[in-house]
């Protein structure tokens, strides 16, 4: 079975323009990413897939793999589907390019999703980790997700949930983790169909799936990578470093 990882790489992140080839120590943020995804020896491949010739020139003049992407993209997952396209490949990991410390472990986990799948009911999986402190639960930038007995996704959401209305009832709550991993024509597929409603409300791509009646296997870890979004994150960072 191949397996990939593609790193989408946007130069113009709305919170945070640049932050990608901001500083991290002696390298930039997303040759940490792509240096510690490599590093793993779990794929077959690691691709940087940006929209910016920065970016593109950042990975190549350091020995890595870069594309840079053909159109226009919407979501992160539209632009590795674009560069996956043409790509012999099972199952396709994307690692956000924004996560530097990107650690083996999680992205085993991730994989094993797919271990003894031998028919294929699962397409999609992703990362969640549980969350106790009442600021994450009620932070809209934190996306929860709530699952079933088999821990595929029911909801992601921005807003709380569930709803704890019985205080005598112990509620877990869970923070999703935008790591995935799918099924090539899995991934294809969602650049098919149209933005879906929840989707677009909530500005939450994985909705889209969930909406098209395709489960989102669920795997828990204790990990909880480091995502660079606003400055004060990358202060924290180089602090970790």
């Amino acid at each position: 079975m191949k397996t990939i990882a593609l790193i989408p790489a946007r130069y113009a992140a709305t919170r945070f323009p640049g932050k990608l080839m901001k500083m991290l120590g002696d390298k930039t943020i997303i040759r940490h990413t792509y240096e510690n995804t490599l590093s793993t020896l779990l794929f077959d491949e690691v691709i940087v897939v940006t929209d910016s010739e920065i970016i593109f020139h950042e990975i190549v003049s350091n020995g890595g793999y870069a594309v840079m992407s053909k159109n226009q993209h919407e979501s992160g997952s539209d632009r590795i589907a674009e560069a996956a396209a043409d790509i012999d490949v099972d199952i396709i990991v994307n690692v956000q390019g924004d996560e530097p410390f990107v650690k083996k472990e999680l992205l085993q986990n991730l994989l094993k999703a797919f271990d003894h799948d031998l028919k294929q009911k699962v397409q999609v999986a992703s990362v969640m980790h549980e969350i106790s402190d009442i600021d994450s639960i009620v932070n809209p930038n934190h996306v929860k997700v709530v699952v079933d007995k088999e821990q595929n996704a029911l909801l992601f959401s921005r807003s709380v949930i569930p709803f704890h209305r019985d205080k005598n009832v112990r509620q877990a709550y869970y923070k999703h983790i935008g790591i995935y991993a799918f099924r090539k024509q899995a991934l294809i597929a969602f650049t098919q169909w149209p933005l879906s409603p929840l989707e677009a409300v909530e500005k939450l791509e994985q909705l889209r799936y969930l909406e098209n009646g395709i489960k989102i296997k669920m795997v828990l870890t204790n990990e909880i990578p480091v995502s660079i979004d606003a400055p004060e994150d990358l202060e924290n960072a180089r602090k970790i470093l």
